[in-house]
């Protein structure tokens, strides 16, 4: 079956990740850093910032998967998977920036709202579904 949000979101999320990492790359170029952070504040941020989000996508991801599976609803998952993306966009932003800034605060709390929103929906899903029968074979017999 294929999880269209889930893809296209796990998409975007990818290409965000390839974003920051390239902006460490080319921290490591300018400094001249092959292994650790030399101690440059830039580059310290922007390997912060791609941890944080590879802290983060997975859980999202597999919350919007199984939701998905599940038959949860495509709008609010393209809504909520859509907020996680610009959030993360926002903290990776943020991150480079002097602190407090409202691209860092305004990513993390995005962040952390998507995935508890999507962990009750989950956890909502799990409790309420109904009883689901088991699937059964039906034997037509044939006497002649």
């Amino acid at each position: 079956m294929v999880l269209p949000v889930t893809l296209s979101i796990a998409a975007a999320a990818a290409l965000v990740n390839l974003w920051l990492a390239l902006r460490i790359v080319v921290g490591r170029f300018r400094g001249k850093i092959l292994i650790g952070d030399g101690g440059d504040s830039r580059l310290v941020a922007g390997m912060r910032a791609q941890a944080n989000f590879v802290e983060y996508a997975p859980f999202v991801l597999i919350l919007m998967g199984l939701i998905e599976l599940a038959g949860g609803a495509r709008f609010w998952l393209w809504v909520l998977g859509g907020a996680f993306v610009v959030a993360r966009i926002g903290h990776g932003w943020g991150m480079t920036r002097p602190a407090p800034n409202v691209g860092r605060a305004g990513g993390a709390i995005g962040t952390w709202a998507i995935l508890a929103l999507l962990a009750g929906w989950a956890i909502g899903i799990v409790y309420t579904a109904q009883a689901v029968p088991v699937a059964t074979t039906t034997v037509v017999r044939i006497d002649r």
